[in-house]
């Protein structure tokens, strides 16, 4: 049977259940950055199962009015296009975001690039270096922001030269001013947002690439036809076009994560740096503080480098409660 051997992710709940011995209901995952709040998804009609998924169906003009752009191309979650964009360029020098999402730098590495990783002071200070950059804004997981004005800045200096700016927004819904969306169709900006992390939909895997036409094009040359399927393409017109819902989510979003980072602190792990979606905990016993949780049924993530623990949103009172007591038996 095969079994994915790639990078490591949060989710992996059913892994944690065979190790500690624990049943896959009896778990509060805090190992991801998804919303917990989801869009309530509604009852998908018989019609997208049984035909192909229509370009037409206007899901591009719901997606410009929520975005604020045009220029996108739907793709099965961010992650298809962080796989799809390093065949479009020939082999050439790449700085990625580290501490960061790895699977930007595995791509990269995987088509004969040739990537540093770089904070994000160096890859500013020596653009001149890269051909590409990329970054995640906020970041995963250090939660760190850049000035929009920054980031034009540097995308300026790199189509100067034919280059690249790569920026994911993955983690930007609740903060939506800060997006870059709408200054898409400057020469060499990709924006790549996500579905699942606001919508708590991780599960229909959908994205949207964002870039100057040709090299929409180009990307859509390479994923193909039907990038999303027929019931997620429907799912998403309706949650795009809720107004009502997004605007309470971005507030939840908001109140809930300040209330993740006093719990945190209350129990003697102050988080180091937050967004929306989760608290970030630099801390020397992360690795026996994740098997601590585990022990107790609680997935959280745990980076190596720096040590560290991300944590996602509890959800409710009783999820909440449940992680100030583990923390209290273990910190």
């Amino acid at each position: 049977m095969f079994e994915h051997t790639g990078l490591e992710h949060g989710g992996r709940l059913a892994r944690a259940a065979r190790t500690y011995g624990i049943a896959l209901e009896d778990w509060l995952d805090l190992s991801t950055g998804v919303s917990p709040y989801a869009w309530p998804v509604p009852a998908i009609p018989a019609q997208a199962w049984q035909r192909l998924p229509d370009d037409e169906d206007g899901l591009i003009e719901i997606a410009r009015d929520y975005y604020g752009n045009g220029f996108l191309l739907p793709v099965a979650g961010s992650q298809a296009a962080i796989q799809a964009l390093p065949t479009l360029r020939a082999p050439c020098e790449v700085g990625v975001l580290a501490p960061g999402y790895a699977e930007h730098a595995h791509a990269w590495r995987k088509h004969s690039h040739r990537v540093t990783l770089a904070a994000a002071n160096l890859l500013f200070a020596e653009v001149e270096r890269f051909d590409v950059v990329v970054l995640m804004h906020p970041n995963n997981p250090t939660g760190e922001r850049f000035a929009p004005d920054d980031l034009l800045a540097l995308q300026a200096a790199l189509a100067a030269r034919g280059g690249w700016l790569v920026v994911d927004e993955a983690f930007i819904d609740a903060t939506p001013d800060q997006s870059l969306c709408t200054h898409v169709g400057n020469e060499g900006l990709i924006v790549l947002r996500s579905v699942g992390k606001f919508f708590g939909m991780a599960g229909a895997r959908a994205g949207f690439a964002f870039a100057p036409p040709p090299l929409l094009r180009a990307l859509h040359e390479q994923l193909g036809p039907w990038t999303l399927s027929g019931p997620t393409r429907y799912a998403l017109k309706q949650a795009l076009s809720d107004d009502l819902w997004q605007a309470g989510a971005g507030d939840r979003l908001h109140r809930e994560s300040q209330r993740l980072a006093r719990v945190l602190t209350r129990r003697g792990l102050p988080p180091t740096s937050g967004t929306a979606f989760f608290q970030w905990c630099c801390d020397a016993r992360a690795e026996v503080l994740h098997r601590q949780l585990a022990q107790r049924g609680i997935l959280t993530r745990l980076f190596d480098t720096p040590a560290s623990l991300r944590f996602g949103l509890p959800g409710d009172d009783e999820a909440f409660e449940r992680l100030e007591r583990a923390l209290g038996e273990t910190v």
